[in-house]
């Protein structure tokens, strides 16, 4: 009798619902964000040329070569800024307004910055154009911290480590149609490229549409707000009516939930609450480690490092694409890896491969004008990592606070690793070009260590998560450095 009634709760469903919402907030979402972030760099020089003849025209001021650099860098930094405010806020908004809500914040956010994106060039204001990536970057930052959040927590058990990897894929895959939005061919011309920078606004129009029937997160409303009546009307809809089995499963381990000792969740509460120390450790280190591994600077300055590897200036943009492309397809792989691995293994693999690579990309440059097939094996390298990075680098650290944390503290947790991983980037896009040219090819050596450093706190302080309600899993990381994982 035991195995029967325990059988419904590991069979994945996909509800229709569940599959709408999982569909629409990744491409309304995750995809808007990621393509924020990769639709700046093909048109940067024909954005700066307007800059330059803005500002003259408003201003009557000409700038010099490094300050129209010093401008670019605060329109792409500003991007930042606003991602790591965002995911700051995004624990307040969350507990405060809901997950479904602050998806909707979002949606509103895209929209303003996608009318400032459009009107910049007509207004001929470089304000707007700052203004608009600065809350652009804002809703990036909030969907980063709440998505996955709600996606895990409208999820079945079964299928909560293969929703959470969504916002991952939507992420890269924003990158890539951002990148191929902006180019020359298509949206990239001086007289297109703000239409570039708003495109994404179609994906929000049609991925908003059907939000009015998006449900709340259940455990929100019976953990959170304790409206248990609620939580289940909105568990009925995901499941079923046919699946009360299931639904009372889930109620009961909300119930257990919302009895636990662990109900604090504000950022003072969390922050003090010893018990919380090791798992947000986890959490701020996966999700800063991902960027402090070097994906971001290789995808920044990919074009130099191709032509470095003996490309034309069009080859390496090709080649770019291709990484992307690539980043891309090995992440779609995501929802199977995480539906059948174990995170663990899945992590330390992927860290120490990433690890090997890296450390062979130095390695090869600092000798590239030396051995004449070098250029080619930078190149191999180069994609081995990124093929790598998607196993476990990649995706785990977007949702491995949903299954670490109990819904309580929750928030606050992704909220504070979304905040490590904007802030990460940010020193990485402006620290990179400096210490390039400061070490050259031993740039990357950094990024090595850190993979090993990442691969090291799994292996002794991470527990597996995989198949495990966070009700199992927080006692196992209560005791800090102290724990037995194992």
């Amino acid at each position: 009798m035991g195995a029967t009634s325990d059988q419904p709760s590991n069979k994945p469903r996909w509800g229709k619902l569940l599959l709408l919402v999982a569909l629409a907030t990744t491409f309304g979402g995750a995809v808007s964000t990621g393509y924020c972030i990769g639709v700046i760099n093909a048109p940067s020089k024909l954005m700066k040329v307007w800059c330059n003849q803005t500002l003259h025209e408003n201003y009557g001021s000409n700038l010099s070569v490094s300050g129209l650099d010093l401008l670019w860098s605060c329109i792409v930094s500003v991007f930042l800024v606003g991602g790591a405010i965002g995911s700051l806020g995004g624990a307040g908004a969350a507990n405060k307004f809901g997950r479904k809500a602050c998806f909707l914040i979002c949606g509103a956010l895209f929209t303003v910055g996608a009318v400032l994106f459009f009107f910049c060039r007509a207004a001929n204001s470089v304000e707007m154009l700052v203004i608009g990536r600065f809350i652009v970057g804002l809703a990036s930052g909030l969907v980063t911290a709440t998505l996955p959040m709600y996606l895990s927590e409208v999820a079945p058990q079964a299928l909560r480590g293969t929703l959470g990897v969504f916002c991952a894929v939507g992420v890269t895959g924003g990158v890539v149609v951002g990148q191929v939005c902006s180019l020359a061919d298509v949206f990239g011309t001086e007289e297109l490229w703000h239409y570039a920078l708003t495109a994404y606004m179609g994906l929000i129009l049609v991925c908003y549409l059907p939000s009015y029937l998006f449900p709340e997160s259940p455990k929100f409303l019976y953990i959170v707000k304790g409206n248990r009546a609620a939580a289940k009307r909105e568990l009925q809809r995901l499941r079923g009516k046919d699946a009360e089995d299931l639904i009372a499963q889930e109620i009961a381990e909300m119930e257990a939930e919302a009895n636990a000792k662990v109900q604090t969740s504000s950022f003072c509460d969390v922050l003090r609450d010893p018990r919380l120390t090791l798992p947000l450790i986890i959490v701020c280190c996966f999700h800063g480690g991902q960027q402090l591994s070097g994906i971001n600077a290789i995808f920044y300055y990919s074009v130099s490092i191709f032509e470095k590897a003996g490309l034309s200036t069009e080859n390496a943009q090709w080649a770019n694409l291709g990484a992307g492309c690539l980043n891309l397809c090995i992440s779609l792989l995501g929802p199977l890896l995480m539906a059948y691995c174990n995170r663990r293994t899945l992590m330390m693999f992927s860290c120490a491969l990433c690890s090997v690579f890296l450390f062979t990309i130095a390695f090869v440059l600092f000798y590239i004008d030396y051995v004449s097939w070098f250029a080619i094996a930078c190149i191999v390298c180069i994609m081995g990592y990124i093929f790598f990075y998607q196993f476990g680098l990649g995706p785990i650290p977007y949702f491995i606070g949903s299954e670490l944390f109990e819904v309580a503290p929750r928030s606050v947790a992704m909220s504070m690793g979304s905040l490590a991983s904007w802030t990460c980037n940010f020193i990485i896009g402006i620290s990179f070009p400096l210490l390039q040219n400061a070490w050259g090819a031993f740039v990357f050596l950094p990024f090595s260590i850190t993979c090993v450093l990442l691969c090291l706190l799994t292996k002794f302080y991470l527990p597996e998560t995989h198949g495990r309600d966070p009700s199992e899993v927080a006692p196992l990381v209560s005791k800090g450095f102290r724990s037995k994982v194992k």
